[in-house]
């Protein structure tokens, strides 16, 4: 399986508060976009992005993570150029999904990995839209 970084996925209370706290690291919104009860912010890095997650009220999943774990990192994402064989792959190898098959995502198909069978960090996996 080749993958990269795509991206850090960080939660965040306040998104336009967030996107000036980065600003201070010379970062800047290319994307803002809206899905499943959340505000997102891309931010170029280099070869990655920050993501920035605000949730739209305390009942989504990003609602929920804040309130038990407070804002910060929430998850890595990697490309990878074939998901489904990706996830084929990972069951092959024993490891736990939380979505078995891909769903369509901000960017493109996407599924996650569980935090029990990558040492506690939620994996996102990603191939891009064409």
């Amino acid at each position: 399986m080749h993958t990269k970084l795509d991206h850090v996925g960080v939660a965040v209370r306040n998104l336009e508060e967030a996107v000036r706290i980065y600003g201070r690291f010379g970062l800047r919104p290319s994307l803002n976009a809206s899905a499943e009860g959340l505000r997102v912010a891309f931010l170029p890095a280099g070869e990655s992005q920050v993501e920035l997650l605000e949730p739209t009220g305390p009942d989504t999943v990003i609602g929920k993570f804040i309130e038990r774990r407070g804002e910060g990192l929430h998850h890595l994402c990697f490309e990878v150029s074939d998901l489904e064989a990706a996830l084929n792959e990972l069951v092959a190898l024993g490891v736990e999904l939380i979505d078995r098959a891909p769903r369509q995502g901000i960017e493109g198909k996407v599924a996650f990995v569980h935090p029990r069978s990558s040492g506690g960090v939620l994996i996102e996996l990603l191939e891009r839209d064409k």
